[in-house]
């Protein structure tokens, strides 16, 4: 009989396999695109284990194919698997080996515990249906999710459901954290380009200043949350650089602003990039400068399928019990690609707490260089996975005494009140 998911929580050999796994990720972070040997060592696992393994979807992504049983449920799993281009700061043994790049952002803890997650489901072989495990590459910026299903992710991985996880630290270790609706934010950006005339510093007349416009710009730029967003709701938008002139007597020709520019609905979405259009363009009549817009859409509002979610609370609840699980935690004005998969396909993104840290020492949050994915999860994050799959691709039989079925999940005995 397999060993229940508690125990395989405090099975040292189990976690300090996956341990060292993630901490040799962390060692050899790849950036967007370039997740090779990453990739490789997702197959060779997967493949090991019995896993049906594809690679190279959307470029470096892969995927693995479990089928038990003759159920017609398909379940997807995802997790992301590229660094960021960051000097690691952390002084860990384990700390990147190459320089401007690292897992600051904890996609090397995804895939460890989707790993884990992998060789529990097909070890405990307690599923009737299909599981797709899919590892993505490109989270950061390059819109991995949208390569792979430009290139028939789903028409070859077909889905009932689809879930995520990530990291958050600032939040207690292990806690699970839930959310049905929009619960993270799209992610626009726009360059915009003033160009005027150049001339001496100590003879403005005769010039046409950018940067002058450039600054007055700025500052009206965030009147358009304060004014014309609902207060009720949520913008926001950063200038992020400004680039221009080179000397202290000299009156650029050119002034560039990098913007980034983020919502939680659609329609705030749509009014924040119509009013910086008109902004921009308004404040370049009146300073006698042109206007340049290069306007980017960039990933979309994430909203979770209230149904799936509630399925999936229902499955962190039995896990943890109610003192570890957040229902329904607040969004985040962060982005994510996944939000790409969830139009395609119903389902939920979990948090999971990366620590709290102390008074002392605050949580270090993700794209710092120092941050570090805490071990302590990992075994947490891969029994999540692995009651879910169970739960959503459980056999037909009727339900044991405590046992939740898909899409209505029942709490039994929880880890927390085992331990």
């Amino acid at each position: 009989m397999s060993m229940p998911l508690h125990e395989l929580l405090r099975d040292p050999e189990q976690v300090a396999e996956f341990v060292a796994l993630r901490r040799d990720l962390h060692r050899h972070p790849e950036l967007a695109f370039a997740e090779h040997r990453t990739a490789g060592v997702v197959a060779e696992r997967l493949r090991a284990w019995g896993y049906e393994v594809e690679q190279g979807i959307g470029g470096t992504g892969v995927v693995g194919r479990l089928r038990r049983g003759s159920g017609s449920r398909r379940l997807g799993l995802r997790a992301d698997m590229d660094a960021l281009p960051i000097e690691e700061a952390t002084g860990k043994p384990y700390a990147s080996r190459h320089a401007q790049a690292m897992h600051a952002c904890g996609h090397d803890g995804h895939t460890a515990m989707l790993l884990a997650a992998a060789r529990l489901i097909a070890q405990r072989a307690r599923i009737d249906g299909t599981l797709h495990l899919v590892f993505q590459p490109a989270e950061e910026g390059g819109a991995g999710a949208l390569r792979m299903m430009a290139d028939g992710l789903f028409e070859r991985y077909p889905c009932d459901a689809i879930f995520g996880m990530h990291n958050m630290p600032g939040i207690r270790s292990g806690q699970l954290v839930l959310r049905d609706g929009a619960a993270m934010a799209s992610s626009d950006y726009a360059t915009v380009r003033l160009t005027g005339v150049g001339g001496h510093g100590a003879l403005p007349q005769h010039a046409r200043d950018p940067l002058v416009a450039a600054a007055s710009l700025v500052m009206a730029l965030q009147t358009i949350v304060s004014r014309n967003v609902d207060p009720h709701a949520m913008g926001v938008v950063t200038v992020g650089a400004l680039h221009a002139g080179s000397a202290n007597n000299v009156i650029a020709e050119q002034a560039v602003l990098e913007i980034s520019v983020r919502s939680l609905d659609p329609a705030v979405r749509e009014l924040l990039r119509r009013r910086l259009h008109e902004l921009v363009e308004a404040q370049a009549r009146s300073f006698e400068v042109d206007a340049a817009i290069d306007w980017r859409d960039g990933y979309a509002v994430l909203v979770n399928d209230p149904q799936q979610t509630e399925f999936a609370r229902g499955v962190a609840l039995e896990l943890l019990g109610p003192q570890r699980v957040d229902l329904q935690g607040p969004a985040l004005s962060g982005s994510e690609d996944f939000a790409f998969m969830l139009q395609r396909i119903p389902g939920s993104y979990v948090l999971i707490g990366n620590g709290e840290g102390g008074d002392d020492a605050p949580a270090c949050m993700v794209h710092n260089p120092r941050y570090d994915f805490n071990d302590d999860i990992l075994p947490v994050g891969a029994a999540y996975w692995t009651l879910l799959a169970e739960r959503f691709l459980g056999a037909p039989a009727a339900p044991r005494q405590g046992d939740a079925v898909p899409g209505n999940p029942k709490p039994a005995t929880s880890i927390e009140e085992e331990t």
